[in-house]
This record gives structure tokens, sequence and C-alpha cells, in this order.
């Protein structure tokens, strides 16, 4: 039994170091973002908002306040500032003309291109000393976490 509870506080402890790390990491993430952001005239948010619209495509802005976890206004607010910089664009669903659609538009799409460009050299310098199987064990436990996280 007792062998059982020093288990479990090893078991803790890891779990107490891996949430540790991902948070720093998660932070560092953040930062080096904004540091590559302050080179073009986006904010983080709307960094985020192009990124979804990149990834899955065109979207209400019911769909995509959800994927960012905003309000709908707060949403429309960043639509609105991104159509005024001609990053995207309102359109109507041909199917539905009472449904609206966010479009990426070639400048938000550079913008997003480039940036995540950026961020893959980055981490591409950071992994520079891991080797190859290092790397890809590391890709397979990040993937395998996310899948687990999602819930797939």
């Amino acid at each position: 039994m007792k062998l059982e509870g020093v288990q479990n506080n090893k078991e803790l402890e890891t779990m107490a170091d891996i949430e540790k790390d991902l948070r720093y990491i998660s932070g560092i993430i953040k930062q080096k973002g904004r540091e590559l952001l302050s080179n073009y005239t986006i904010t983080p948010p709307q960094f985020i908002a192009l990124q979804w619209l990149f990834e899955d495509g065109d979207m209400t802005i019911g769909e995509l306040s959800n994927k960012m976890f905003l309000a709908c206004s707060t949403t429309t607010d960043l639509v609105d500032r991104m159509e005024k910089n001609d990053l995207v664009v309102r359109v109507k669903d041909p199917n539905d003309r009472r449904v609206v659609r966010i479009h990426l538009l070639e400048e938000g799409e550079r913008i997003i291109d480039e940036v995540i460009k950026k961020r893959q050299l980055y981490l591409q310098a950071v992994l520079k000393d891991f080797s190859g199987d290092e790397i890809l064990s590391l890709k397979n436990s990040l993937s395998k976490l996310h899948h687990e996280m999602r819930g797939e």
C-alpha cells in the first residue's frame, strides 16, 4: 500500500511538472507571437481570427465567435476592423442570402502565411539541438495530447 502512495505522489509531481512546462511554453509562444505581429498592422485577436479563416475557410460571425470563445458583438467589431484593412470581406451565402460569411482576402492570407513561416523558423531554431528521433517523438506526443484534449 505504501508503494502505491509513493507512485501517486510521483505521478502528481510529474503532472505538476508537465502542467508547468506547458504553461511556460504557452507563455513563450504567446510572447514570441506578439513580437512577430509587431511588424504587422494586426492585433493578436485579429491574427487568431485570420488563422481560423485560413485553416477552416469562410465562416459566419457566430462560427468564428465560437472558435475564438468571444461574444458575437466582439467578433463583429474585430471583423469590422479587419474589413477596413482589406484583410477580410463579408459575402452573402449563395444558397441562403440571409447568411453572411467572412472570407479571407489575399492580404490576410499573405500575413498569416508570413507569420506562420516565421513561427516555424523560430521553432526550428529552438529545436536545433534535438535529434530527428526526439523531434518526431515530440511531434507524436503533442499530436496525441492535442487529440486527447479535443476528445477525438
